[in-house]
């Protein structure tokens, strides 16, 4: 039989390893994190999470970041995954404008934009920009507009497809305007601008990152910028507000969680997002192509899903918007 004091001794070590838990254990992460991007491969919603995967392997993170593309569905696919997945912050989505402010009102969904994640930051804002082909005589919004009035129904608007910003903007132009021009949509982004510098459509309202190329070529002209401010790489080119039609559309990426994340994985979350985007070079990437990077979080990045999905939701309704 051990003397108490001994007996003492190996009862507290015990009840020590009981109750001990490694520090690992208790913080986050100690496991992967997995960024699921609701688009294929390329663009800015897929370079969100890889720059933030690159910058924190070359801080010496100890996280691991994993990111997979999982599209379809216009993005419904990988967002409902992210809805349905665990809520213990290691299932982050790479999300958007389309997925969870304008989808919502033109299909039924899987998911709730607002109840069925935690937003953690936004990182990216895209402004869209109205560009016409060389052919068409405006070189400004109000020629634009007057031209349109008075030839009603001869111009023609491509958009990125049914539903996409650049339909939204269009539509929203011509609510403002009162203008009858016609709408051709595409699958994507490239064919539409293609097309439009081919002069086989008249105009388009595409995001300033993807116009650039063509602006600057002069295989399409800018007359003007759909946000509130003009952008610094474009800097003659007036906002669509200045000229009289107050069209602010555009693009915005960012990192939501299932809802019911720990507050611990989400704060950690924000705030390495936060640092990483801070870093010039990073957000550098970004605003020389026309973007903004306003890095809101929390509810402050709630607050701005539920505005966009009031204005858009608004605009699809008043101008019958519908995914045939």
């Amino acid at each position: 039989m051990l003397p108490m004091r001994a007996g003492l001794g190996v009862l507290t070590a015990v009840i020590g390893l009981t109750f001990a838990v490694p520090a690992s254990a208790q913080e986050y992460p100690n496991k992967p994190i997995k960024f699921i991007v609701p688009t294929a491969p390329a663009g800015i919603g897929d370079m969100l999470p890889r720059i933030f995967q690159g910058k924190l392997g070359e801080a010496g993170s100890p996280a691991t970041i994993v990111v997979e593309n999982r599209p379809g569905a216009a993005g419904v696919i990988g967002t409902n995954e992210v809805a349905r997945a665990p809520a213990d912050g290691y299932t982050i989505l790479a999300g958007n404008h389309a997925v969870l402010s304008m989808l919502p009102h033109l299909q039924k969904i899987p998911y709730d934009p607002f109840k069925s994640f935690e937003p953690i930051a936004l990182v990216v804002t895209v402004p869209n920009i109205l560009v016409v082909h060389p052919s068409v005589p405006a070189k400004n919004v109000k020629e634009l507009i007057a031209y349109a009035k008075a030839n009603p129904n001869k111009l023609t608007y491509a958009s990125q497809g049914v539903g996409a910003s650049g339909h939204i903007a269009a539509e929203l132009f011509k609510l403002h305007a009162g203008i009858n021009i016609t709408h051709v949509p595409y699958k994507g982004a490239a064919p539409a601008a293609q097309d439009l510098a081919a002069g086989h459509v008249h105009m388009m309202f595409d995001v300033v990152s993807l116009a650039l190329g063509p602006i600057q070529a002069g295989r399409v002209r800018p007359l003007g910028v759909a946000t509130k401010q003009r952008v610094s790489v474009l800097p003659d080119v007036p906002t669509m507000t200045e000229q009289g039609a107050p069209v602010e559309v555009g693009a915005w990426f960012g990192f939501l969680a299932p809802a019911g994340t720990p507050a611990a994985a989400k704060a950690w979350l924000a705030r390495e997002a936060t640092k990483v985007f801070k870093q010039p070079d990073a957000s550098g990437r970004f605003l020389k192509q026309g973007a903004a990077v306003p890095l809101l979080t929390g509810d402050d990045f709630a607050k701005f899903i539920r505005s966009e999905s009031d204005r858009y939701g608004d605009v699809i309704r008043r101008a019958g918007i519908k995914i045939e």
